[in-house]
């Protein structure tokens, strides 16, 4: 069993890598992926590559998604979209779907996978970060999933949307904003879902548990070593799980799903408690 590092499989595993599903399952289509430079976004966009689609990329870092990009097409990927997009921007997001529009006359899949939140205590969060991480979390996600459904119910073609969320079901201390972004979006997909399925569009959205990618880098060593323990599993997760969740559900695999939420934690929510900040000695066991 190949095991990932502290901060998630590097380029070489990512390509070889065994998966369950077959050679060719996406040729023809063009998939869109958010976040892609690195960490759970990336390795999203490498299975799909590997699965024959098409892609189109976007995220802050250009020189990150050129990287991939690059990456992308050496697992044939035939062709490659890349373009620097902050989510928060909805104009930025509507020139992305131009482009991608005119590039490929088509977007089959969206996986919305950018976002991003720091660990803090609540009662310390300032003004700006609030908005900062609502602002992308739960606007960006928004302005994506509009801005491409709006063309889907145009065109009248059909599409699925993949939302990355978080496992907020118990609350995770140390986020809480990150929760209240990803709940929101977990019911704005719901109410979408119904309301969009007229058009054939299905909404859908996965919520990693520990998940090894370089999203670990922003915790301290303390709660990352705590996070194997913190299901019944007893280990974390690995970015192709989530990679994997997506196209599942993408795929048609999931042709009847829509409007749920597949968590992918090792039954996390079932078990243990996650702490993203230092546990205070109120809740010690010894305390």
């Amino acid at each position: 069993m190949t095991t990932p590092t502290s901060f998630g499989f590097d380029d070489e595993t990512l390509s070889t890598r065994p998966t369950v599903y077959q050679p060719g399952l996406f040729d023809g289509q063009v998939v869109m992926v958010s976040g892609a430079g690195s960490g759970i976004g990336k390795a999203i966009a490498f299975l799909y590559a590997r699965l024959g689609a098409k892609l189109a990329i976007c995220g802050r870092d250009l020189v990150k998604l050129e990287d991939c990009a690059e990456r992308l097409r050496r697992l044939g990927s035939p062709e490659v979209l890349v373009q620097p997009t902050n989510i928060r921007d909805a104009e930025q997001i509507e020139q992305f779907m131009d482009a991608a529009w005119r590039h490929f006359g088509r977007v089959d899949v969206m996986v919305n996978n950018a976002g991003g939140q720091f660990p803090q205590r609540a009662l310390d969060y300032s003004v700006k970060g609030w908005k900062a991480v609502i602002d992308t979390n739960l606007n960006g996600t928004w302005y994506m999933m509009h801005a491409l459904a709006r063309r889907w119910r145009d065109t009248g073609t059909q599409g699925n949307i993949v939302n990355i969320v978080a496992t907020f079901q118990r609350g995770m201390p140390g986020v809480a904003h990150t929760c209240a972004a990803r709940a929101a979006v977990t019911h704005l997909s719901k109410t979408v879902a119904v309301e969009w399925a007229q058009y054939g569009i299905r909404v859908n959205c996965i919520a990693p548990g520990a998940i090894a990618s370089t999203g670990f880098r922003q915790y301290t060593p303390e709660a990352v070593k705590a996070f194997a323990g913190a299901n019944p599993m007893k280990h974390v997760g690995d970015v192709q799980d989530v990679a994997e969740a997506a196209v599942y559900l993408s795929a048609p695999s999931g042709k009847f799903v829509t409007g749920e939420l597949l968590t992918v934690d090792g039954g996390g929510v079932l078990w243990g408690e996650v702490w993203t900040i230092t546990k205070p000695d109120y809740f010690k066991m010894n305390a």
